[in-house]
């Protein structure tokens, strides 16, 4: 969050990722008993005395790498992938948030952008396509299986069972809107913003450090930060569409929020997300989903956990 918050002031990210992670436990114990006798004095000049002591040490020490050089660009920069997207589809996440997140464009119908590089109000067709999609999904008729094939391009089989007419009145407007053959099942899935045919989807991914941008161009700034030229203003662009709205709502404030999901302290003000705005906090939560989708190649080494077993 925060270097999403230094997005939104034009200041550099670091972004760290953990390299290793030692755990070293100890734990000591103690009892002590001890009595004296004097002949020849009073009785109150005995003494006993009986003690114990414990000592629990938990010393962890986490080593933090910075991303730079070829896996900043494959983790953050490259594009994540169609299939990939689609999967979460399959796995049961919301279409309809699935792909205004992760989708820049599909088959030439653009999304909203708010980042100043690519500022621009949205396609209202493919906002269209995002509610049908909805619809069929939370009718229970949308069916899909992917299927990789040689190179980057998949395979994505739709199964759907459209009995009824709204649903039928759906799948007419997805395919339209898309330019797709009316009756064609297995569609040819690609990176890209232009379909070749009529059953191809080309879509055209952000990459995780477009969406840290999309995130941080809609930050509610304090005013005489963006007066004096500190932070960008906020975009332009007109609000249709519930569609519209932030992907994350983060405030801003000089005190520290008392109810906050999430909260980080940049240039004497509180950026946080609000604990009661669960559109926000399922936005976030998602990102780190999308965050183990952009790593691809070779998987890291995993951290080293050491345990002593004395």
């Amino acid at each position: 969050m925060l270097n999403i918050v230094k997005l939104r002031y034009a200041d550099a990210p670091v972004y760290l990722e953990v390299s290793s992670v030692i755990s070293s436990t100890a734990i000591q114990s103690q009892v002590n008993l001890s009595a004296s006798w004097f002949s020849g004095l009073p009785a109150d000049g005995n003494s006993q005395a009986i003690g114990a002591s414990g000592v629990y040490t938990d010393r962890p020490t986490i080593s933090y790498t910075p991303l730079s050089g070829e896996r900043f660009s494959r983790y953050l920069l490259t594009p994540l992938s169609p299939a990939a997207v689609f999967s979460l589809i399959q796995a049961g996440y919301p279409v309809d948030r699935v792909l205004h997140l992760t989708t820049r464009a599909a088959n030439g119908l653009y999304n909203r952008s708010a980042s100043p590089s690519r500022m621009r109000a949205a396609d209202p067709r493919f906002y269209a396509v995002l509610d049908a999609l909805r619809r069929i999904q939370r009718s229970e008729k949308l069916g899909m299986r992917i299927s990789q094939r040689s190179g980057d391009d998949s395979e994505l089989f739709l199964i759907a069972d459209t009995s009824s007419a709204q649903l039928e009145e759906d799948r007419r407007l997805v395919r339209d809107y898309l330019r797709l053959q009316p009756d064609q099942e297995v569609l040819h899935l690609t990176f890209g913003s232009v379909q070749r045919s009529d059953t191809e989807v080309a879509l055209l991914t952000r990459s995780m450090s477009e969406i840290f941008a999309e995130i941080a161009a809609t930050i509610e700034a304090p005013p005489i930060h963006v007066q004096e030229g500190r932070a960008n203003p906020a975009p332009a662009l007109p609000v249709t569409s519930e569609w519209d709205a932030p992907l994350v709502r983060i405030h801003s404030s000089t005190q520290r929020p008392d109810d906050a999901y999430a909260a980080v302290r940049y240039r004497d003000y509180w950026f946080w997300i609000d604990d009661r705005d669960m559109k926000s906090k399922s936005e976030f939560l998602f990102i780190l989903v999308l965050l183990s989708l952009a790593e691809t190649g070779v998987a890291p080494e995993l951290p080293v956990i050491t345990v002593p077993a004395n």
